[in-house]
């Protein structure tokens, strides 16, 4: 099976989707997934200015800090219930394109790793609320998951995956998604937001049995 998961490395439902993804896949019993990471930038205009990520929801919902401080809450309450410790109110906001360059080349390096690097980046800036924006800032997750440091910084001073992260969003708005996390299983069954896990369960008995022809 064949699960493309479009989501964004500062998406806390993301990462919630993420976790319930994976608990909904062991339960089922599928060992064989291939999970294939899509880029998908919630704000490509966003600058690794150092604000914090409170006052950027504050004043994209026109809130003051304590509304965006609930809002916040409420999202690391959820994220609390998959065993994720958040540190929301800790986060600066950046642009994510180089993380997403990064990801796309440890995808096509090592599937493996590139979720292990996934998993980094998320546990990174929500449980440590670490700023992962530039090369500097991957590179020692990079590292940390068995990849080759000198060639990701080559593969992002050459360009070649930054075209990639725009065909990724072009891709994810011919299946209608207008936000992350988005979940397409083998190119049939799309599901988008961090659903219930009885909902990734329902999709993928259903994915599989289209799959098997039953």
């Amino acid at each position: 099976m064949e699960i493309e998961v479009w989501s964004d490395v500062v998406c806390p439902w993301c990462f919630i989707g993420k976790r319930r993804l994976e608990r909904a896949l062991k339960d089922a019993g599928i060992t064989d997934a291939h999970i294939v990471h899509r880029a998908f930038q919630l704000d490509p205009g966003a600058t690794s200015d150092g604000h914090r990520t409170v006052e950027v929801i504050a004043r994209k919902y026109g809130t003051d800090a304590a509304g965006a401080e609930q809002m916040m809450g409420q999202v690391a309450d959820v994220a609390a219930t998959e065993g994720l410790s958040y540190r929301l109110m800790d986060t600066t906001s950046g642009n994510t394109h180089v993380a997403h360059e990064v990801l796309l080349w440890a995808q096509d390096q090592d599937e493996k790793k590139s979720q292990e690097l996934l998993e980094q980046l998320y546990s990174a800036y929500f449980e440590r609320a670490e700023p992962i924006f530039t090369a500097e800032e991957l590179m020692p997750h990079v590292l940390a998951v068995g990849l080759d440091v000198g060639e990701a910084h080559a593969a992002i001073a050459s360009g070649a995956y930054r075209g990639r992260v725009a065909d990724n969003v072009d891709l994810a708005r011919q299946f209608g998604a207008t936000g992350v996390p988005f979940f397409v299983f083998n190119r049939q069954y799309g599901m988008s937001g961090a659903q219930p896990i009885e909902t990734f369960a329902r999709t993928l008995r259903e994915a599989s049995a289209a799959g098997t022809g039953g």
